[in-house]
C-alpha cells in the first residue's frame, strides 16, 4: 500500500508523524509505570519492574530517534521506507504492550484488572490519535490490540469485562472511521497545496523566463538595453551615499555597416553573434556587457576604476582580432568611451551621454582606441551647448554666410571652379568654425535649414561670377538622406540662373554609407537635372574602391592628407594609384590641400590637372573672389597664393557646407 503512495503525500506524512510520535512514546511509558505501579507487589517484580523497563526503553530510544533534528531534506523514497519500518515496528510494539497488559490482568482483584481494561482502552485510542497520519499503523495496532483483548474477555466470561471489551471496540471502530476520513481530508489538501505549488513554481518559472527573455538580446545572447540601464540606475542608487566609483562604458564597432552592406544581413547578425560570444567570454560579475542596439554596446565595471583603460581596449582589441565564415575573413575595429560615477556624473543620463561623448571624440581622432571622459571634454561639451542654444536661435539668413574658395586647372593655370564653404558668426557666441557647428546642427536637425539656406546664398552669389566658373557645394549624410531636403536642391537648381551643368555637389564616403542605397537614388536625381557629383575626400574611408562602380560619380576630391606626405613613397604610390584610377574610368581628379610650390610640381609630375589648397587662394567673401578673379595680376596670385588681404578664419583648411 505504501508503495503506491504520491511521493508527496508521504514526505508529509512522515514530517506529521515527527510532530506525534513523539508523545505516543510519551504516552505508553507513561500508562505502562502507571499499570506497573497498582500491581507492584501483587504480579512478580519480573512483569511489574523488568518489563516496564525493557519497554521504557524501546520507547524512549524510539522517541529519541524520531526527535532528533534531521541534516538535510528527507526524498519521497526515505520517507517511505521510514514509514514501512514504523509500521512494522508499531506492530510489533503493539504486541508486546497487549501480551504484557494481559498477562498482568492475571493478578490482583476487581480494581487492578479495571485499570488494565482502562490502560488498553486509552492506549489503543491514544496510538489512533497519534497514527492519524499513517492509517496503516493504526488499523494494525488496532487489529492486534483489539482482536486480543475481545477474545481474552469472551473467554473469561465476565458480563462487565464482555461489556467493556464490547464497548471499547465500538469506540476503536468510529475512531477508525474518523480516522480514515481525517486521513482522506489530509490527503487531499497535502496533494492540493503540492499542485498549487507547482503551479506557483511554474509561474515563477515562466516568469523568470519571461524576465530573463525581456532583459536579453536574442541575436547576441548578452544582456539588452533594458537591462544596462536598470542595472545601472540600480547600481547609482548603492553608490549615492558611500559614492564609490565604478565605471561606464559605450563601445562601437567600426566598418561594420559596411560589411553588413557587402556581406548582407545575414552575415552581418552571424558576426553580432560572435562578438556577443566573446564579449560574453570576458563578462563578468564585475563587469557587465550589454547589446545597445544596432552595432552599440554598453560595459559596466563595478570595481577596478583605475584599471577601465586597460579593460577598454582590451575589449576593442578582442573584437578587433579577424573572424572567419567559412572562406571569408572579416576584420572589424571597435571604439570605447568610458566615464567614471561620479567624477563624470551622478545620473544614468549624464554618465551614459559623458561615456559617448568620450566614444565620439576617440572615433573622430583614433579609431579603435578607447577614451576616458576627462575635463576637457567636459570644457567642450559646455562650448557645445552653448553653440547649440546659439544654434536653436539663429536667424541663419542673417549670420550664414559662405565663403568661396577657387579650384584651378593647373596646366592653364586658370580658375574653373569655387568650393562654396560655411560661415557662421553668432551675435552670442560669436565665430564658430563649421567644423563644430555642423555635427551640431546635424544632431539636433538644423542642418537641412542651414544646407538650404546656404545653397540658396551659394546659387544667388555664383550668378555675379564670370562665366563659365563652376559652383561646388558639399551635402552632408543628413541631406542625402532626407528625399524633402533634395527635392528642395532640385527645385532651388532649376530656378536658379546659373546652369544647372555648372554645379556639382560633394558628399563624402561617410554620407554613402549612411543609407548607400538612399543616397544613390538622391545622386541620381541630381544627375537627371544636369548637375555633376564628386565623392570627397577619397581614400579616408572603408569601401571606396568597392562601392565607386555602383555610384553616379563624374569626379573625385583627393584627401589633402595623401598630399601632406607626399614625399613619403606608399603616399605618392597611392595618389598614382587614384589617379589612374580616374583616367580609367573617365572620371575628373581633384586633389585638395596644394599649399606650396613643391606639391603643386609634385602633383604635375604624376598626372593631375586640377586642384585646390593655400597656395593659390583661401576661402574668400563674393565681392572678395571678384575683385581678386578681376585682378590683372591673377597668375601671380594663383602661383604664390596671394589671394585677398583678409586671411579667413580659421587657420586650418575650411570645413565645407554641410
Amino acid at each position: 500500500m505504501l508503495r503506491r503512495t504520491n511521493p508527496v503525500v508521504a514526505v508529509a506524512q512522515f514530517h506529521a508523524l515527527r510532530r506525534q510520535v513523539p508523545f505516543l512514546y510519551a504516552l505508553l511509558t507513561v500508562n505502562g509505570w502507571a499499570v506497573a505501579y497498582t500491581h507492584f507487589g501483587i504480579a512478580p517484580d519480573s512483569l511489574t519492574i523488568g518489563a516496564s523497563m525493557i519497554l521504557t526503553g524501546i520507547c524512549l530510544t524510539r522517541m529519541i530517534a524520531w526527535i532528533m533534528p534531521m541534516r538535510t531534506a528527507i526524498t519521497a523514497e526515505a520517507a517511505i521506507g521510514k514509514l514501512r519500518r514504523t509500521t512494522l515496528f508499531a506492530g510489533l510494539l503493539a504486541v508486546a504492550f497487549v501480551a504484557w497488559s494481559l498477562m498482568l490482568d492475571r493478578y490482583g482483584g476487581a480494581f487492578a484488572r479495571g485499570h488494565v481494561a482502562l490502560f488498553i482502552a486509552i492506549t489503543v485510542i491514544g496510538c489512533i490519535f497519534c497514527l492519524m497520519s499513517l492509517p496503516q499503523a493504526a488499523l494494525l495496532v488496532t487489529v492486534l490490540v483489539t482482536i486480543p483483548y475481545m477474545v481474552y474477555y469472551l473467554w473469561s466470561g465476565e458480563p462487565v469485562f464482555i461489556a467493556i471489551a464490547t464497548n471499547i471496540a465500538l469506540v476503536t471502530a468510529v475512531m477508525i472511521h474518523v480516522l480514515l476520513s481525517s486521513f482522506r481530508s489530509f490527503t487531499i489538501m497535502v496533494e492540493s497545496r503540492a499542485e498549487l505549488a507547482s503551479k506557483q513554481a511554474e509561474a515563477q518559472r515562466l516568469s523568470d523566463e519571461n524576465a530573463r527573455l525581456a532583459h536579453t538580446d536574442s541575436l547576441t545572447g548578452l544582456p539588452n538595453r533594458r537591462f544596462f540601464f536598470s542595472r545601472l540606475e540600480e547600481l547609482i542608487a548603492q553608490r549615492r551615499k558611500d559614492r564609490e566609483p565604478f565605471v561606464v562604458g559605450v563601445m562601437d564597432l567600426d566598418r561594420f555597416k559596411p560589411v553588413n552592406d557587402t556581406y548582407g544581413h545575414v552575415l552581418g547578425d552571424r558576426l553580432l553573434g560572435e562578438i556577443g560570444d566573446r564579449l560574453y567570454a570576458v563578462s563578468g560579475p564585475d563587469m557587465v556587457i550589454a547589446r545597445l542596439g544596432g552595432d552599440e554596446f554598453g560595459l559596466i565595471l563595478t570595481h577596478g576604476a583605475g584599471d577601465a583603460m586597460r579593460v577598454g581596449q582590451m575589449l576593442c582589441d578582442l573584437i578587433g582580432q579577424p573572424f572567419m565564415f567559412d572562406d571569408i575573413r572579416i576584420t572589424l575595429g571597435c571604439s570605447c568611451g568610458m566615464a567614471i560615477f561620479p567624477d563624470a556624473g551622478t545620473s544614468a543620463h549624464e554618465l551614459f551621454d559623458r561615456s559617448d561623448y568620450a566614444l565620439y571624440h576617440v572615433k573622430s581622432r583614433r579609431a579603435g582606441g578607447c577614451a576616458l571622459f576627462s575635463l576637457e571634454h567636459e570644457t567642450r561639451i559646455r562650448s557645445e551647448r552653448a553653440i547649440e542654444a546659439a544654434l536653436q536661435s539663429a536667424d541663419f539668413e542673417a549670420e550664414m554666410e559662405v565663403h568661396f574658395q577657387p579650384i584651378v586647372d593647373t596646366d592653364r593655370m586658370a580658375v574653373i571652379g569655387v568650393e562654396a564653404l560655411a560661415r557662421w558668426t553668432s551675435p552670442t557666441v560669436g565665430p564658430v568654425s563649421p567644423e563644430r557647428f555642423i555635427g551640431i546642427a546635424e544632431r539636433v536637425g538644423l542642418i537641412h535649414a542651414i544646407t538650404l539656406t546656404l545653397f540658396e546664398k551659394a546659387l544667388r552669389q555664383a550668378e555675379t561670377l564670370p562665366p563659365g566658373i563652376g559652383l561646388s557645394f558639399n551635402l552632408s549624410a543628413n541631406d542625402i538622406a532626407s528625399p524633402e531636403t533634395i527635392a528642395t536642391i532640385v527645385a532651388l537648381t532649376r530656378a536658379a540662373e546659373i546652369p544647372p551643368e555648372t554645379i556639382t555637389f560633394e558628399l563624402t564616403e561617410t554620407a554613402l554609407m549612411r543609407d548607400f542605397d538612399l543616397a544613390v537614388d538622391a545622386l541620381h536625381r541630381l544627375r537627371a537635372m544636369g548637375a555633376h557629383v564628386a565623392l570627397d575626400d577619397f581614400g579616408t574611408g572603408y569601401s571606396s574602391l568597392s562601392y565607386l562602380r555602383q555610384l553616379p560619380l563624374d569626379k573625385i576630391k583627393v584627401d589633402r592628407s595623401f598630399v601632406a606626405d607626399l614625399h613619403e613613397p606608399s603616399r605618392r604610390n597611392i595618389v598614382t594609384a587614384i589617379l589612374g584610377l580616374c583616367k580609367t574610368m573617365a572620371l575628373d581628379c581633384i586633389v585638395e590641400g596644394i599649399e606650396n610650390m613643391r606639391q603643386l610640381e609634385q602633383m604635375r609630375e604624376l598626372g593631375c590637372h586640377m586642384a585646390q589648397g593655400f597656395l593659390f587662394a583661401r576661402p574668400m567673401t563674393v565681392d572678395a573672389l571678384r575683385a581678386w578673379l578681376g585682378s590683372d595680376d591673377i597668375g601671380r596670385h594663383l602661383t604664390t597664393g596671394g589671394g585677398p588681404a583678409r586671411p579667413a578664419p580659421e587657420t586650418a583648411p575650411a570645413r565645407r557646407v554641410a
